[in-house]
């Protein structure tokens, strides 16, 4: 509601000024103040939105408290009541910016369309500032929104309608800085946690909070060039532990990257500084990943390679029997031949976030994996990784339980569409973005059959139907099924149906015959 302030050293002027606006504006607020000092008081009290100001008072002038108010209520709006109709008075007034005047005395409806006219400006300033209010906050709530995508896009490579450069732009950051990432371990229930740490994250310096997975926040820090990158880290790393206030330190751990030159390398910060917390058991709760003990051999490098390469074929097969002997094979490696545990971790962890990386390329949303404690020794190990194949191979299961049924369907009527076309598994694949490789395993598997099997029975139903026609002959029909070669057709159409096509329309052309 609008509220009013008239400010007049005389009573009656007053109570008469109250009594018109109150009738004209019932909905109005109206108080009252007998000279400028007060009325300074009372506007600091009430805010007012229109101030009645008698110019004339004793002891401070009206033009000295309309200045005095101004400086502390910029919006307050002012219209000067005077007896004196006097240049030098709407001068001064006017560089105060009253908005208009009233003479002593003044008509009811001069007086009522004037306040009217200045309260209907205020109204429609609030209206404005509501909307700019209601604007910023949604612009900061999509900022907010903006940013936590940016940095899923960045290290999950999920794929998202609006495109991550007019992302960078939205949040008006120089992405070409130097970075890295720093990952947050957190307890159990932690989602209270997020606010208080993107809060203080964007306090101590530039950088792009991500969403909270599980117990994981990944955050995207710009080096400070001013600092070096392990205090710059440190510093950061210590100010979002400093949020621990129940000293429940256990449960708290950070895990540091790399620094990195380009966006798209900024996913192997991510992962190292996901190995970085593979031990959270140490005092000091956070550490770099250059500070994780490894002995990599060349040899084992060659290996890792190569199983990677397995992995992708693997995964996108659906073969978890070999993903999982491949794996476990790997930790009994590194037992035997002696290698640290938290080594191992680190080779196992590796692969499976490669499994991980595959399985949201197809379009399965799998957490990157993570121990959920320090493994003791070799068979923990073995058994935790377990859990964790098992976990993921249920996401497996469950996407293409949901889908199959429905990507098979689409697949059959997209091939007896276009059975006349040539039909690849890469054809295919786009259609109903699926792997190539799964489109022929769910072929074989669903329907017993391979894609190629059940395009020949599309094409050799239509040459049928075609055949049926005496105007067509063998060659056109070829090239309208689909095929380019005619003698090629035809030893095709003979191994499905048993009989040449020729034989096969002299077949038709008799039964026909026989009807009539």
């Amino acid at each position: 509601m609008m509220k009013l302030l008239i400010v007049d050293d005389e009573p009656i002027e007053r109570e008469g000024m109250e009594a018109i606006l109150q009738k004209a504006f019932p909905e109005l607020i109206i108080h009252q103040a007998k000279n400028g000092k007060l009325a300074i008081e009372l506007a600091n009290q009430i805010q007012p939105d229109l101030v009645l100001m008698d110019i004339m008072m004793p002891g401070m002038t009206g033009l000295e408290a309309i200045e005095k108010i101004q400086a502390e209520h910029s919006a307050s709006k002012f219209v000067m009541v005077t007896a004196f109709d006097m240049f030098d008075y709407a001068r001064q007034a006017i560089k105060l910016g009253v908005k208009d005047y009233l003479l002593k005395p003044s008509k009811v409806s001069e007086i009522v369309a004037t306040v009217g006219r200045v309260l209907e400006e205020c109204r429609q300033e609030s209206e404005q500032q509501d909307t700019n209010k209601w604007q910023q906050e949604n612009w900061e709530k999509t900022l907010t929104l903006v940013e936590t995508d940016i940095v899923t896009q960045l290290l999950f490579d999920h794929v998202h309608e609006v495109h991550i450069d007019m992302l960078l732009e939205m949040l008006d950051i120089r992405s070409s800085n130097e970075k890295f990432v720093v990952l947050v371990v957190l307890p159990e229930g932690a989602q209270s946690y997020y606010v208080p740490i993107k809060e203080k994250v964007h306090e101590t310096g530039n950088a792009w909070v991500g969403a909270l997975y599980g117990r994981q926040l990944p955050i995207i820090v710009f080096r400070d060039q001013e600092k070096s990158f392990r205090l710059q880290a440190i510093t950061l790393a210590k100010a979002i532990l400093s949020l621990d206030k129940e000293k429940i330190g256990l449960d708290w751990f950070v895990g540091i990257g790399q620094v990195y030159e380009e966006l798209d390398e900024i996913r192997q910060s991510y992962q190292e500084a996901l190995i970085a917390t593979m031990d959270t058991t140490p005092k000091v709760k956070y550490r770099f990943y250059n500070d994780v003990p490894a002995h990599s051999l060349e040899s084992d490098n060659q290996n890792m390679k190569q199983q990677q390469k397995n992995l992708f074929d693997q995964v996108r097969l659906g073969d978890w029997v070999s993903i999982q002997s491949g794996v476990l094979n790997l930790i009994q490696q590194h037992e035997n031949e002696g290698n640290s545990l938290i080594y191992a971790q680190q080779r196992v962890l590796e692969l499976l976030w490669i499994a991980t990386r595959v399985m949201d390329e197809m379009g399965m949303e799998a957490d990157a994996p993570f121990f959920s404690f320090q493994n003791q020794d070799y068979r923990q190990l073995r058994a935790e990784t377990l859990l964790l194949l098992n976990h993921m191979n249920t996401i497996y299961k469950a996407h293409y339980n949901q889908v199959e049924a429905d990507k098979i369907h689409q697949i059959k009527q997209f091939i007896r569409e276009h059975s006349h076309e040539d039909i690849s598994l890469e054809i295919l694949a786009q259609r109903v973005n699926l792997s190539p490789i799964y489109i022929s395993k769910m072929f074989k598997e669903k329907l017993g059959i391979n894609y190629i099997d059940f395009l020949t029975e599309c094409r050799i139903e239509k040459a049928k139907t075609l055949l049926n026609d005496s105007e067509r002959s063998l060659k056109e029909i070829t090239y309208e099924v689909g095929y380019h070669e005619p003698n090629y057709f035809s030893k095709v159409f003979k191994k499905v149906c048993g009989v040449s096509p020729k034989q096969y329309r002299k077949t038709l052309w008799s039964n026909k015959a026989e009807v009539r």
